[in-house]
């Protein structure tokens, strides 16, 4: 089982990165340490801070928005911080956002995600091999360009920087296209909404992907993401949590598409899903964030004394995952989660003696 360590910078109105925690995560041999992006802090940034910090944790995210960046600049920035890192370390989780995020703060149309997604993905790889100058005709998006408004003398480039290593690229979804499509081009899948019975919602759509590309990669990797906070009081962690996932599924998104509210639904709860998404709409958003379960908190998280939390860790880490990217600020739930999943045993000393 592999360790992320989850940075919430981009709910931040500034940006402060927790270098002592994420060097303490290295030093307990965890595998990687992801960033993410609204509307706020972007994902990419922070990634090259921590390149210059840090000597082999892999630098993810979780995920860089799609309609932010173009290919060739989601790939030039993966190149650049990779050469920075030493090679070899960087993970590209790739998402396509909402509608109201795409088209309200990038000025993107919403189009096909699915389609752009797949457009993306090859984009990409053609960069990142650097094999060839990059031709690509997609349904959503083409090198070179020659749609409207081209005068027709777009050129196939190679890029100028060779890769310092390779560059893994994840994709984040929960629906069945794109979670097919995970597994079918990609290195690894992020899921949206997986609870316990995760695997058996998903794995359908997962092998069709990876019958796709001849079977599963050896290497291919799925991680999901557990809160975890040493406490007393386990019901003031689950209420300090429903804010946050009230607003996400009550109101990050539109009325007809809303990834988190599908979400729990999908963890089987799309009753207090609908209810929630509907008083928040409202602007009963008070009334929204109580009628977040306790039991669909509790349920994806680990709380409580060190006790509770070793004795759940089967129970909540759901089978069929490879990883898992803990969101904590706890020095003491790193040592926790290192000692249970034995990745302190793992680490690599790279010290000079």
């Amino acid at each position: 089982m592999k360790l992320g360590l989850g940075l919430e910078l981009y709910r931040a109105k500034t940006v402060e990165v927790p270098l002592d925690l994420v060097l303490l995560a290295e030093r307990l041999g965890f595998h990687s340490v992801w960033t993410a992006e609204a509307y706020g802090a972007d994902a990419l940034s922070p990634l090259a801070f921590l390149a210059a910090h840090t000597e082999q944790i892999k630098l993810g995210t979780a995920v860089v928005q799609l309609s932010a960046r173009t290919p060739a600049a989601t790939a030039m920035q993966a190149m650049t911080i990779d050469h920075l890192a030493g090679g070899g370390r960087v993970i590209i989780g790739l998402g396509v956002s909402g509608p109201q995020i795409v088209e309200g703060w990038y000025g993107q149309p919403w189009e096909s995600p699915h389609r752009r997604l797949r457009d993306y993905v090859a984009i990409m790889r053609k960069i990142l091999v650097r094999d060839e100058p990059v031709v690509h005709n997609g349904e959503e998006l083409s090198l070179p360009y020659t749609g409207p408004g081209s005068i027709g003398e777009g050129k196939p480039l190679k890029s100028i920087l060779h890769p310092a290593g390779h560059v893994e690229i994840w994709i984040a979804a929960g629906g069945p296209m794109n979670t097919a499509l995970a597994a079918e081009v990609a290195d690894g899948w992020l899921p949206m909404g997986y609870g316990p019975d995760g695997w058996s919602l998903h794995h359908t759509n997962l092998e069709r992907g990876w019958r796709r590309r001849g079977g599963r990669p050896h290497d291919f990797d799925l991680m999901g993401n557990l809160t975890i906070e040493v406490t007393d009081d386990v019901q003031a962690a689950i209420d300090r949590r429903k804010p946050l996932t009230g607003m996400y599924v009550g109101g990050m998104g539109s009325e007809n598409n809303n990834f988190h509210r599908d979400a729990m639904a999908r963890r089987g709860f799309p009753e207090a899903a609908a209810r929630i998404q509907e008083l928040w709409l409202a602007g009963r958003t008070d009334e929204a964030i109580a009628a977040v379960p306790d039991d669909y908190i509790d349920a994806g998280a680990l709380f409580g004394p060190v006790s509770r939390i070793r004795e759940r860790w089967e129970e909540v880490v759901p089978a069929g995952l490879t990883g898992v990217i803990l969101r904590t600020e706890d020095d003491e739930a790193l040592e926790i989660a290192a000692d249970l999943t034995g990745s302190r045993d793992r680490t690599v000393d790279t010290t000079e003696e």
